[in-house]
């Protein structure tokens, strides 16, 4: 079978009662049920390329199933390729960031490796919808199934997830590549309207940010002790420790434990438990600058402070759709060893293992409780949901002015916003500001934990995605050609 369907157990809505209050969760539900009975029993359909690791796959987990808890017939499946096809995806995913990526070609010889991939793929799934559906379809890797979809009398969205705010060659070169998939689909959905090509029908454009789940294994409520004998345990916190009794909530509802350490990479032990902590979660991708956060912390924050930085990612084989983990932290790693022993005695790589998805979650769930402040120093981003999981936990961020990070964090409001990503000594600065200044570091992480409960939970986005269904819906019956 070359289609992976991903099981999503339904979730009771109101769960998010007591957090949004009752006049927003009574709307929520109100559009919910409205939603449910327009669909009349019709599917839809996500249709992506991992069902673990990254941002797309946890909301996915989260979206499906408050919209399964409501009566909404929605599944999801993942499709397959081979390292050669998720090398190709991987160089458009680059281009629509406006980064050459591996520098490889997007050409006919491409373009019949993506077309060839999907085909194998298109024929199930096909299968799986009738006219009158709707699916789905997200990010580069799934475009080439859009047109066979619209030919089989489905309803066709094409979610991208990535962008650029500023178009180059490098991001026209993977529009080039992609358009011929997409001109005609239904709706496009993008986190930020700047990230649209100008080819895009303006009247089939939405803009829906993404959101966190805060039930999740990665955002669900821990007690200091039990996020201080998490990080002992799997070697990220000085002091070891047995196995830790405490629980996290796996997505099918039942308890886990964290059984797995981490792997580090690190001159010494550990950082100690009272130490401040710098600490960015993220893919092993270049346009996360991993190795420019580690050298701008050794140079310009290392020698004022007592601080320590941890770079944490997934291990590099976690992630099927990503084939340049593994030379983006061999980078990192050569890049590390290279610095003076007093810096990289406080910086510590750790690669979380992927092996158990929710465990892993609880893992990065404890370092961003934990952590002081919470970077994102990308060099472009999509969204970076990283961001609005260290706001829910009241972290300052600090955070590159690009893509969707400036759509999170209003600057010295509820996180400091860097507005030259390659900018070493003024990323190092606005972390040296908030060490300085613990007052002003709880300030901004009260103020996110505000504004990420109002813009990035779950009920406005999947509010705004039923209104993007009844929209189409209303255009498909006016327009059945």
């Amino acid at each position: 079978m070359a289609l992976q369907e991903v099981f999503v157990r339904a979730l009771a809505p109101e769960r998010l009662t007591a957090l949004i209050g009752p006049e927003r969760a009574h709307r929520f539900l109100a559009t919910a049920a409205a939603t449910e009975a327009g669909l009349a029993g019709r599917l839809v359909l996500n249709v992506n390329s991992t069902a673990v690791g990254g941002g797309v796959a946890e909301m996915l987990q989260t979206l499906l199933a408050y919209a399964r808890g409501v009566g909404v017939d929605t599944r999801w499946v993942v499709v397959e390729g081979n390292p050669e096809f998720f090398g190709i995806t991987k160089r458009v995913h680059n281009g629509l960031y406006g980064m050459p990526g591996d520098g490889g070609p997007l050409g006919a010889d491409e373009r019949r490796v993506y077309e060839a991939t999907l085909h194998s793929n298109a024929a199930e799934l096909r299968a799986l919808v009738r006219p009158g559906d709707f699916v789905l379809l997200h990010d580069p890797q799934t475009a080439g199934l859009a047109p066979g979809l619209r030919r089989a009398g489905v309803t066709v969205v094409w979610r991208c997830h990535v962008g650029i705010d500023r178009p180059n060659g490098h991001a026209e070169r993977a529009w080039d590549f992609l358009r011929r998939y997409l001109e005609d689909v239904d709706a496009y959905v993008f986190s930020c309207e700047q990230f649209a090509p100008p080819w895009i029908d303006r009247s089939r454009l939405e803009v829906i940010p993404p959101s966190i789940d805060p039930f999740s294994a990665k955002n669900e409520p821990m007690e200091p002790d039990e996020v201080a004998r998490i990080l002992q345990y799997v070697g990220l916190l000085d002091g070891g420790g047995a196995q830790p009794v405490a629980t996290f909530t796996r997505r099918d509802g039942s308890p886990g434990r964290v059984n797995r350490h981490v792997d580090i990479l690190q001159t010494g032990p550990p950082p100690p438990v009272e130490a401040p902590l710098v600490l960015q979660a993220s893919r092993w991708d270049s346009l996360k600058d991993m190795r420019g956060v580690m050298e701008a912390f050794a140079e310009h924050v290392a020698p004022r402070s007592d601080a320590h930085l941890v770079l944490a990612g997934p291990a590099v084989h976690g992630v099927a759709d990503d084939p340049e983990a593994a030379g983006i932290l061999a980078d990192c790693v050569q890049g590390w060893r290279r610095l003076p022993h007093a810096a990289r005695s406080r910086i510590h790589l750790a690669c979380v293992p992927m092996t158990d998805p929710d465990e892993a979650a609880a893992i990065v769930n404890a370092l961003q409780r934990h952590c002081t402040i919470a970077a994102q120093k990308s060099l472009a981003e999509g969204f970076g949901l990283t961001v609005a999981e260290a706001m829910w936990k009241s972290r300052p961020v600090v955070g590159s002015a690009v893509g969707g990070i400036v759509e999170q964090i209003v600057d010295r409001e509820s996180g400091l916003l860097v507005d030259d990503p390659t900018d070493p000594v003024a990323f190092g600065d606005a972390l040296q500001v908030l060490l300085d200044d613990p007052a002003e570091a709880t300030r901004l992480g009260a103020n996110a934990r505000t504004r990420a409960c109002e813009r990035f939970l779950g009920d406005r986005h999947l509010e705004q995605w039923a209104a993007l269904l009844a929209a189409r819906d209303v255009r498909a019956a006016a327009s059945p050609a």
